[in-house]
């Protein structure tokens, strides 16, 4: 029986991944193991592990890793620590692959450990660019330390190929979090409300700011003062704000944020994460979203709202139509917020498709997964493609 261990650090990628976990744990023929480590296991952030025990799964290991702080120092600790506490799963769990997502930090630490416990590594969402955040580097790193690629559109399963790896290993399945979109039942409007003690009045804005940490020209907290600035002045437009991740000054920018909230407690609420139930659920009832997330860039296209993506940290990703860039500045961004409730183009966003979609996105992954021949998959080979000037 293949033992697969899939690894989940936030909220946000547990959402993703659950579906293929689900997947797994069915199929009689794998043994799906589960590792939680970083912003599941910190009650600042929600304790989100504690989602995974209430969706039926068992939690093979915790991996402790996040500091008390997000500055640079504490997250090179972070990954020191991590690589330790992993180092340790890997021996006691003996999986024949291991499973990620993404491009946090946190990988570093994860694929690392398997690189040099001799486990092979499937990597999800790899090939994309974001350039505003070292996000992009670690995605890369990642890339060169997996064995199984499943990207999220044709486009990034060349570049992956570009990268030397090799064709065979390399598949197109879309995105994950796109393709559940389709199966998902989801609240209703007065229950998500009652859920959540937020009432969503039109015109409302679900809004995610991330730290970027590549932007020499403003920093992360420049640009949030900026969006706030926008925000305070447009009194007709209620927020509803999540967390950011725990990169560098994201507990500034949660401070900041709840700051706002506290003085505008009429038309806004906060809250550390939605999870992908309500947060689907959240942009049925939404006019638009607002910030620097990949989720603005990759789902919420597929609920036909319009996204005002602010700055550089998404600079690189293919995008639908309904995807408003702008700029970090209060001009900048109190225009992209006004073109999206422009009643024209919020009717164009309706009609928008989503580039990242591709049907049974989690089954194609599965089958892969459970066929691959793993007996050589560790001696990689460099896929050189021909050069020329």
């Amino acid at each position: 029986m293949r033992k697969i261990c899939v690894v989940t650090t936030t909220r946000a990628d547990y959402g993703i991944l659950k579906q293929l976990m689900f997947a797994i744990k069915a199929d009689p023929e794998l043994q799906l193991q589960v590792i939680a480590t970083n912003m599941h296991l910190s009650a600042e952030f929600g304790n989100t592990y504690q989602e995974i025990l209430n969706d039926g799964f068992v939690i093979d290991k915790k991996v402790e890793m996040l500091q008390s702080t997000d500055s640079a120092n504490a997250i090179c600790k972070s990954i020191g620590k991590g690589a330790m506490g992993f180092a340790d799963a890997y021996e006691e769990l003996n999986p024949d692959l291991i499973v990620v997502l993404g491009d946090r930090y946190e990988m570093i630490a994860i694929v690392s450990a398997a690189l040099f416990c001799r486990i092979p590594v499937a990597h999800i969402h790899g090939g994309e660019i974001t350039e505003g955040a070292y996000d992009d580097a670690v995605r890369h790193a990642v890339t060169k330390m997996s064995h199984l690629h499943f990207a999220s559109t044709e486009s990034y399963r060349n570049r992956i190929i570009q990268m030397g790896e090799q064709p065979e290993t390399v598949f197109n399945v879309g995105a994950m979090g796109v393709d559940a979109i389709r199966s998902l039942k989801l609240m209703p409007k007065e229950a998500l409300e009652d859920s959540l003690g937020f009432t969503f009045s039109s015109p409302t804005a679900l809004i995610t700011f991330h730290p970027v940490t590549l932007d020499n020209q403003m920093s992360s907290l420049e640009q949030l003062s900026n969006l706030l600035t926008v925000l305070r002045a447009k009194k007709e437009l209620c927020c509803l704000f999540t967390y950011p991740n725990s990169d560098t000054d994201g507990r500034q920018i949660i401070e900041m944020i709840n700051a706002f909230v506290e003085e505008n407690k009429e038309r806004s609420f906060c809250i550390p994460s939605l999870g992908q139930f309500r947060y689907f659920s959240a942009l049925k009832q939404v006019d638009f979203v607002l910030g620097n997330s990949s989720s603005g860039i990759i789902e919420v296209p597929s609920f036909g709202i319009p996204t005002v993506n602010i700055g550089i940290r998404q600079k690189g990703r293919l995008r639908a139509e309904s995807v408003i860039d702008c700029a970090p500045s209060v001009e900048g961004i109190s225009k992209a917020i006004d073109n999206a409730l422009n009643t024209e183009f919020a009717r164009f966003a309706k009609e928008v498709e989503n580039p990242y979609f591709r049907p049974d996105s989690a089954q194609q992954i599965l089958h892969i997964l459970k066929t691959a021949d793993l007996s050589q998959i560790l001696q990689k080979r460099f896929y050189d493609i021909p050069f020329q000037l």
